[in-house]
């Protein structure tokens, strides 16, 4: 095991595992999959288009397609039955809702109780959902949980399997009274968004969100009590540029062998958090400086807590949200982030004017790593071997917001 060092300018511990470590951990917790088929489930602002795929990741079908031209923000294969797929979508006459499939996408249901808020007293003016954003299956050890996250800011709990839906009301109820004392919730263009509902595989109580804007905040008792964690990361478009809460993150992961490694792409930079240190250090600084550390998506290795990946966008004044100068690329750091290669081996050398979305770029559990990601142009990109080369294997979709990629029996 290598030495501690120390973070540059955040002055923590650097527990970044060692290569070592890293073996041990992917041996033990997280085997290769062994399933037979990839299926990615894009959802699109007119649908979700379902492709599967061998493990072989050559040729690709498109094997369904569902809610045609309605808004599908997320959908997921539950990991722990490998049958269950929840969709969050927008639907022209039924509004945000959520729709349930037994059987991986061939039939529909929907919530009998989808995410809502309590009706207001008599007299008074209630809250409405207005879009559900986020889902993410619960720990393994509740197989009925999931966790939804909407606009504006909420989290909702099934224990059903996703029929109905009740508020974890103490979030909304924390982060009102923060509003209250400083006001700092804002809108983003997609709203105010909770995303990136994070539970650590060691313990059930123990989760992280993403609200935009507003920060990172975690909980240890399953949604009663939270706290901001937001030490270090910077919010420019605030009065006071590192506040303790107002932050804007667009994508926050931990890691399934690692946990105490968090990242989190934000709209001020990438950063990396070694717990239980509590201060973020933007590993983004060492981006290339005509690139930038702006972007939406950030992917974890799925067996090496130092490898990520992120898809950076033009982050100047005007951001236009497409890719730096036209030419598109991911960028990976095997090293958590203190150095980064360029990987745009088959992405368009110029005139590639598109982003990334941030549920809209995932990988596989196979070995090498397949990674793939969807574009504001309606295009879904993969690469079989970790990113070093890719190629287009959909185009003409509508505008893709979310692409997750299994890997089933």
């Amino acid at each position: 095991m290598r030495r501690p060092n120390k973070h540059r300018g955040g002055g923590t511990t650097d527990r970044r595992p060692s290569k070592a470590r890293n073996k041990l951990l992917a041996k033990k917790a997280l085997p290769r999959s062994s399933g037979k088929t990839v299926k990615l489930l894009v959802g699109t602002k007119k649908g979700l288009f379902v492709y599967t795929s061998d493990r072989g990741r050559n040729k690709w079908k498109l094997s369904g397609r569902h809610f045609f031209g309605e808004i599908v923000n997320h959908a997921v294969l539950d990991p722990r039955d490998q049958k269950t797929v929840l969709v969050a979508a927008r639907t022209g006459h039924l509004g945000p809702t959520v729709f349930r499939s037994a059987d991986r996408d061939k039939t529909w249901k929907e919530a009998a109780s989808p995410p809502c808020f309590p009706k207001a007293p008599q007299g008074q003016t209630g809250k409405t959902v207005g879009t559900v954003f986020w889902l993410t299956p619960g720990h393994p050890s509740e197989p009925g949980v999931w966790y939804a996250g909407t606009t504006p800011h909420a989290l909702f709990r099934s224990e059903d399997g996703g029929g109905s839906w009740t508020e974890v009301a103490e979030l909304r109820a924390y982060i009102e009274l923060l509003a209250k004392k400083e006001g700092f919730i804002g809108e983003t263009p997609g709203g105010a968004i909770t995303h990136s509902i994070r539970i650590d595989p060691r313990d059930a109580k123990h989760m992280y969100v993403g609200l935009s804007t507003g920060g990172v905040f975690e909980t240890k008792d399953q949604g009663r009590n939270w706290k901001p964690l937001n030490e270090n990361v910077l919010a420019d478009f605030l009065p006071e540029k590192y506040p303790e809460y107002g932050q804007d993150p667009h994508d926050l992961d931990i890691h399934p062998l690692f946990p105490d490694r968090l990242y989190q792409q934000n709209h001020c930079g990438i950063y990396r958090l070694d717990k239980p240190g509590a201060r973020w250090t933007r590993i983004g600084k060492s981006m290339p400086k005509k690139v930038g550390d702006i972007g939406f998506p950030i992917v974890l290795h799925p067996r090496d807590p130092d490898t990520i990946w992120v898809f950076p966008m033009d982050g100047t004044d005007v951001w236009p949200r497409t890719s730096p100068g036209g030419k598109p690329a991911a960028y990976i750091s095997n090293n958590g982030g203190t150095t980064w290669k360029r990987q745009d081996r088959g992405f368009p050398k110029e005139n590639g004017y598109f982003t990334v979305m941030r549920q809209a770029f995932n990988a596989d559990s196979l070995d090498p790593v397949g990674l793939y990601l969807g574009t504001s142009s309606g295009e879904v990109w993969a690469s079989k071997n970790g990113g070093e080369s890719w190629r287009q294997i959909a185009s003409h979709l509508p505008y893709i917001l979310s692409v997750e990629a299994s890997v089933v029996r």
